[in-house]
């Protein structure tokens, strides 16, 4: 009898361990279903800013400059930070080639596009400072339309240097 009590305990025990294990592996299915979902999603948001990047790349090589530039500034705007680098890389190029593109004889109508350019490429280097092709083309900008620093307006010009000489005002030669 003793036994068979300590039989009925042990199969209670393990049916009641048993339901437990379900429920807890019903939760568990559950929860993994929500994580894919929401990688799911994640996922898609992804694949949809990389779309509207390829878009914009698309629209540049076509030649349709306004809407590529119009999609960059809507992924600078974004939260991801690795299509934020590549769209201010790229709008810097699109600028830098629309200002190369007018070429030397209207300089005063592609300044302002080199300036975008320039703009850009500092924007990139301030998040990426190791960003040697966003470097590159910054210094190919800074050489079509060269900075020059102007004086403050307040301080007064340098006065002039004068250099004092120590040598005798003539040489004769043996």
């Amino acid at each position: 009898m003793k036994r068979r009590a300590i039989h009925v305990a042990f199969a209670a025990a393990t049916i009641g361990l048993g339901v437990v294990v379900a429920y807890q592996g019903l939760r568990l299915h559950r929860a993994q279903r929500v994580n894919d979902a929401i990688a799911g999603v994640a996922t898609i948001e992804a694949s949809v800013g990389e779309a509207r990047f390829a878009r914009a790349l698309a629209l540049a090589e076509s030649g349709d400059a306004g809407a590529a530039l119009e999609i960059y500034k809507a992924l600078i705007q974004s939260g991801r930070a690795d299509l934020k680098r590549a769209a201010l890389y790229n709008a810097g190029n699109l600028h830098l080639r629309e200002a190369m593109k007018s070429g030397r004889d209207e300089a005063a109508r592609s300044l302002p596009l080199i300036e975008l350019a320039k703009q850009s490429y500092r924007d990139l280097l301030r998040i990426d400072p190791g960003d040697w092709d966003a470097r590159y083309n910054l210094e190919r900008a800074l050489r079509l339309a060269p900075e020059i620093e102007e004086p403050a307006a307040n301080e007064p010009p340098e006065p002039p240097q004068r250099a004092f000489s120590t040598a005798p005002g003539r040489i004769e030669l043996p």
